[in-house]
């Protein structure tokens, strides 16, 4: 019953309003009023957080109930934020971050990103790659480090994945979209099945979408410079785990990379929650599905570092002096 309230008011609401930005014949961008209100949203219980600065990028260290944030055994979550690459921010998504930090037992680097239309998406990507960056300069090793995001954060979750291996600052643990938008190009998701039935963005809107980010793309000099995901490499990227609900519009780049990962042999878990809307797991403080679905990213992200583990069964963690030098010493 929450599903479908939550489902019926979207369609009243935010669809209209997408719908209607969709049509105007001048590109406008109204300020960001959203993250600055979400501000006022408690939190959940036992949730701690302080803010960082990444080179100019804000940042936050959330750490969930009962979640240690200065032991860099247990690993660490990097996590990018939706909103179409044009709204949203860390205020509106300090609680569902907070909930994958408890579900995973992992603080989460919470990563405020440049957005359009004042920067690229190239410019959000290297805002990622700087965040996974600073986790190495704390301790952390690469294979410790999940990248996760919602939306337009699933697109950077694998943008950030695939620019991390290529610069050779190793291979992340795994990636985890939520709802990702994966593919900029919106013809595959205009002949799915369900390119309709979606309760958050017509069809119009998407398009649109497709339209600002190659704009300002031209603007900034940089077109046809960025490869979508689904359109990317991915033999030697980590494990995935996508997150879709069942009459989402975005459902065709779920399906599609799923179907792409397992071809080249990465494993790939493709969940579909029964319909559920866009970002279902953001209402995880009243709608159940919500809360089994972070409790399935919690398991995934454990699961990836016992399968770590499994593969590396002596991790020395020294906190004294290298004992190989006193053996050398005594000859």
């Amino acid at each position: 019953m929450q599903s479908r309230l939550l489902g019926l008011g979207l369609r009243l609401t935010v669809r209209p309003v997408l719908d209607a930005w969709s049509r105007l014949p001048v590109m406008l961008f109204p300020p960001n009023l959203i993250d600055h209100v979400a501000r006022l949203l408690p939190v959940p219980e036992g949730t701690r957080w302080r803010g960082l600065d990444l080179d100019g990028t804000p940042a936050e260290w959330v750490r969930g109930r009962d979640v240690a944030g200065d032991d860099t055994a247990t690993g660490a979550i990097l996590y990018f934020h939706g909103g179409a690459f044009l709204t949203c921010g860390l205020n509106t998504h300090r609680r569902l971050v907070s909930r994958i930090s408890t579900a995973a037992d992992r603080p989460v680097l919470n990563v405020g990103y440049r957005q359009m239309p004042h920067e690229p998406i190239s410019q959000s990507i290297q805002d990622g790659v700087d965040g996974f960056r600073w986790l190495l300069s704390q301790g952390y090793r690469p294979e410790d480090v999940t990248i996760a995001g919602d939306s337009a954060g699933g697109y950077l979750a694998f943008s950030v994945a695939r620019a991390v291996v290529d610069t050779g600052l190793g291979s992340p643990a795994g990636v985890v979209a939520l709802s990702p938008l994966l593919d900029f190009d919106p013809t595959r998701k205009s002949e799915h099945r369900n390119a309709h039935r979606c309760q958050t963005f017509p069809m119009r809107a998407v398009a649109r979408l497709t339209e600002v980010a190659h704009h300002v793309d031209t603007r900034r000099g940089v077109a046809g410079q960025r490869t979508c995901p689904v359109d990317m490499p991915l033999a030697d990227m980590p494990p995935a785990l996508i997150q879709v609900g069942s009459r989402e519009v975005m459902m065709a780049d779920a399906e599609l990379m799923a179907n792409r990962l397992t071809s080249v042999g990465v494993p790939c878990q493709l969940q579909v929650w029964d319909r559920q809307v866009h970002v279902f797991q953001a209402a995880a403080s009243w709608v159940p599905e919500a809360r089994a679905a972070i409790e399935e990213i919690g398991s995934f992200v454990r699961d990836l570092a016992d399968a770590e583990r499994a593969s590396q069964p002596v991790r020395q963690r020294r906190t004294g002096p290298d004992p190989s030098a006193a053996i050398d010493a005594l000859g």
